[in-house]
């Protein structure tokens, strides 16, 4: 059996630590159930005690399977190994391992609002690092996608940081991925950034 390639070795290193990171996500509410028990709280009550982090831990489930799901459909496409796509691939594991951090003060800090600042910036970092990478591969990648994706996010940071009580709900901004990405493509085109049509 031959030993796997450089990069076979960078992608099957980045799905263990995304599968990593999105695992820890649930151990906030493991504990939770083992102080519930402790304390002697019914256990529907751990249900209800938690909601919070139970909907922070489902978002961000959400959020990480889908960084992972581009970062997938990205690394389809790539056959050369660089060093400017190991630099930013770690960087972009960075945001990942991270995530369950911001993810727990979700739970914890409820309507401060520094949080979803810190939420969203983790996710906006990612994104970043995920249009770099598209930009390091281009051929057959989307990114335009990423580009989109990204504009829309760093909307979401500064209303979740300038607008009082939008907080998560710029997060909402990403349902308009589909109509961004139309309106970015033409506009990459023509800048020369992405390749024209042939």
């Amino acid at each position: 059996m031959s030993a796997p390639k450089p990069l076979e070795r960078l992608v099957l290193f980045t799905d263990a630590v995304a599968a990593i990171a999105i695992t820890l996500l649930v151990l906030p509410l493991v504990d939770a159930v083992g102080t519930s028990v402790a304390a002697r709280v019914p256990s529907v009550d751990v249900i209800t005690d938690n909601q919070p982090q139970i909907y922070s831990f489902l978002l961000s489930f959400a959020v990480i399977a889908r960084l992972w799901i581009g970062h997938r459909r990205m690394f389809d496409h790539v056959d050369v190994d660089s060093r400017g796509l190991l630099l930013w691939n770690m960087l972009w594991l960075l945001t990942i391992v991270v995530l369950p951090f911001p993810t727990q003060m979700i739970g914890a800090y409820g309507e401060d609002p520094f949080t979803p600042i810190l939420y969203i910036g983790t996710i906006l970092a990612s994104s970043i690092c995920l249009t770099v990478l598209a930009f390091i591969i281009r051929r057959g990648v989307d990114v335009s996608g990423a580009v989109s994706t990204t504009g829309l996010l760093v909307i979401a940071f500064v209303l979740a940081a300038l607008v009082p009580g939008v907080r998560y709900f710029a997060l909402l901004l990403l349902l308009l991925s589909p109509l961004a990405d139309r309106v970015s493509e033409p506009l990459l085109r023509r800048a020369g950034v992405i390749p024209a049509e042939r």
